[in-house]
This record gives C-alpha cells, sequence and structure tokens, in this order.
C-alpha cells in the first residue's frame, strides 16, 4: 500500500483521484480529509503479450494496448501540520492512518503558495514542508519506540533479544526484522546504554528504511514552480523529486472520459472537436507544452517509481499451461502478480497457494521452455509455469 502525506492544500485528494479515478472530496481549506481515503490505483508494465504476439485475457488486471494496468492500494488522510505528533490538527490519528504503509509519496506544494498550515501565502519555500514532514514522522515513531522504553530495554538485555523486542514495540508500524537489524547495525549491543539522541536517529533510520519516500512536487505547472523544483531536487539529493501536476492528470482523464481526446504515452489528440470551445482548447494547449516540457504529469511516474524503485518489485504472470501461456480456462496471461526482488519459483508458488508451495516439484520458465528449480530468483516479466504434486 501507498501513503500519500503532506500538509493541506498541497493537493493530495486531487492526485488521490487522479490516481483512482474515486471521487474524493476536493476543497481549499484544511482537514477537507477527515476520514481516510482509500482506493485502487493502477501501476503500469509492459504486457509480455506483444512480445509473444498473443492476445491476452486480464483477469486481475487489464491490459490496454500493451500496457499492463496492475491494481494496488493507495490511502490518501489529511493534511499534517507542525506539531502532528503531539496532536495538533488530529495530528496522532492521521498519522496512525499511515501504519501500514510500504511507502508514501510526499506531496510538497511547488508553487510555494500555501504556508506550513496549509494557508495561502506567498514564497513559501517546499524545501521547509519536506523537513517539517519527515521530522513529524520521525517524532511519531520515535514516541511509539520510546514508551516504557526502560522497561523494555531491560527485558531485551535479559532476554538477549532485541531485535524481536523492537519488533514487538513497533507492531502495527509494518516494520520487518530485517529493516530493525539493518537500523541497529552499529548501536551499542546494551540497550539499557542507547540515549535519548540513539533512539532519536534510530527512528530516522527505521522511517528511511520501512517507509521510503517519493517527494511529489506538485503544482508544477505554476508559474513559480520551476525554482522550487530545482531547489527540492538540490537540497534532496538521496530521494527521488518528480515535478507533478495533479490537476492536469485529473482534467486529462476526464477529458478522455467524456470522448474529447485520446491519449497517446505522454501526448494526447484531440477527437471530437465540436466538443472543444475556444476557452478549452487554450486549456489544452497549455497542457501540451506542460507534458512537452517534463514528459508527462508526473503522476503514474509516482506511482510506478514507488513500487519498482522504492519497494524493488518485479511483474510475472503464473501460467498452467506453458505452451499456451494461459490457465485451465484458456485465458491467456490471466494474473500479474506484483513480487519483490529475490522472490524465488518456490516464494511464488505459496502466493498462488499453500498446497503449491508445500507439494512443489519444480517450475518451468514458459518463455525458454526450460525447468527450473525452487530456488530460481524471478525475473521482472517472467513467465511461470508451477509443477506441484497438490491435486
Amino acid at each position: 500500500m501507498i501513503g500519500l502525506v503532506g500538509k493541506p492544500n498541497v493537493g493530495k485528494s486531487t492526485m488521490f483521484n487522479a490516481l483512482t479515478e474515486k471521487p474524493a472530496e476536493i476543497g481549499n481549506y484544511p482537514f477537507t480529509t477527515i476520514q481516510p481515503n482509500k482506493g485502487i490505483a493502477y501501476i503500469t508494465s509492459p504486457c509480455p503479450c506483444r512480445e509473444l504476439g498473443v492476445n491476452c485475457n486480464p483477469r486481475n488486471s487489464k491490459c490496454i494496448e500493451g500496457i499492463r494496468y496492475i491494481p494496488v492500494e493507495v490511502i490518501d488522510v489529511a493534511g499534517l501540520v507542525p506539531g502532528a505528533h503531539e496532536g495538533k490538527g488530529m495530528g496522532n490519528k492521521f498519522l496512525d492512518d499511515l501504519r501500514q504503509a510500504d511507502a508514501f509519496i510526499l506531496v510538497v506544494d511547488a508553487s510555494g503558495k500555501t504556508d506550513a498550515e496549509g494557508n495561502p501565502t506567498d514564497n513559501y519555500d517546499p524545501v521547509e514542508d519536506v523537513k517539517f514532514l519527515l521530522n513529524e514522522i520521525d517524532m511519531w515513531i520515535y514516541n511509539i519506540l520510546t514508551k516504557n522504553w526502560d522497561k523494555l530495554a531491560r527485558r531485551a538485555q535479559q532476554e538477549k533479544n532485541i531485535v524481536k523486542a523492537l519488533k514487538d514495540q513497533l507492531s502495527g508500524l509494518n516494520i520487518s526484522e530485517d529493516d530493525i537489524k539493518i537500523a541497529i547495525r552499529g548501536m551499542d549491543e546494551s540497550p539499557i546504554k542507547w540515549t535519548n539522541e540513539d533512539l532519536m536517529e534510530l527512528a530516522r533510520k527505521l522511517r528511511k528504511i520501512s517507509k521510503p519516500m517519493i517527494i511529489a512536487a506538485n503544482k508544477a505547472d505554476h508559474p513559480e514552480a520551476e525554482k522550487n523544483i530545482k531547489r527540492l531536487k538540490d537540497h534532496f539529493k538521496d530521494y527521488i523529486v518528480i515535478p507533478t501536476s495533479a490537476e492536469i492528470e485529473l482534467a486529462l482523464k476526464r477529458a478522455e472520459k467524456a470522448g474529447i481526446i485520446k491519449r497517446k504515452g505522454n501526448d494526447f489528440e484531440i477527437i471530437d472537436e465540436g466538443k472543444v470551445n475556444e476557452q478549452m482548447k487554450k486549456a489544452l494547449n497549455y497542457i501540451k507544452d506542460f507534458l512537452k516540457k517534463y514528459g508527462g504529469t508526473g503522476i503514474q511516474e509516482c506511482i510506478n517509481r514507488a513500487y519498482f524503485d522504492l519497494l524493488d518489485m518485479i511483474v510475472v504472470y503464473p501460467v498452467e499451461d506453458e505452451n499456451k501461456f494461459s490457465d485451465k480456462e484458456g485465458n491467456v496471461l490471466p494474473d500479474a502478480f506484483i513480487v519483490k526482488k529475490g522472490t524465488t519459483a518456490r516464494d511464488l508458488a505459496y502466493k498462488i497457494h499453500t498446497d503449491l508451495g508445500d507439494k512443489f516439484i519444480y517450475a518451468i520458465d514458459a518463455k525458454k521452455k526450460i525447468r527450473i528449480g525452487a530456488e530460481y530468483e524471478l525475473k521482472h516479466n517472467d513467465i511461470i509455469k508451477i509443477v506441484s504434486a497438490a491435486k
């Protein structure tokens, strides 16, 4: 799951709508989003159907002109303000809504037209937004980490298992034992010696490892955005910074749905001139200029890079007939699975069904028509048949 996070009025709800096409209330005032919106977005990946010269019949996803659209969950919570970890602006509730997110898209206002609390202003530096938002999430993790710390540290010392103790303490935050092992590397083996500064640094490391982020420099179509996007890229070199315009993406989706335009990659053509008046034509020309400048609206790029770059995911296609690339009903390339790089053929079997994993014999690379073993690491766009003793 991807979490959309940011202060109020940066365009998070518009981005949510652009990603999911699910109507969410959009308004220019703080705390429009009181309950978290959850919806389905789609990551995109070239479907093997064209490479293989077959017509696919997707079941768990959809294929449009050779591009596979694979559903993923997105959550948009209300805007965070400075002091959210202390409960300001219902901050703790909103932070808690993000517990299950695997990665964040940090949405900032690249136009510089909203202050730290989301109110209209001029010349606000979005670099400050990123700093305070990262600090709020760090403090949120720190507060959970340090609750009854002395008792936890003593127990961990006695049991000689700090990783398990931290995992228990952070349960619900979707932080794995592997994440914890990496984060505590180099720290004193005795947790009772850890200072508040050590714990604060640990919270930062846990956030970086377990909640990776993309910075969406939204409202990039504003005249003052370009200089701010450069500042964000210069200041946060360790992060992916993507110029975005959620408003333009939403306008394009609505125009396409209305049959006015047809999108072609990162461009579009008008297909019904009769529906386009002079004002709309001017707006569409403005949008064309933006798309040419940035190579797209950035919205699809955000969700794709969150999965493929931040979370190290690949797409694989399990089949039952390796010759027809189909399931037993004859559906060609029916399912697209998103799995972590390093996932093995046996791991895939377990994802499909426990019995397939338990009684795994071998797998077949359907493209190459070769047998592969249980420990074979899957590659992006692999098509795999699992051979199992399971009935």
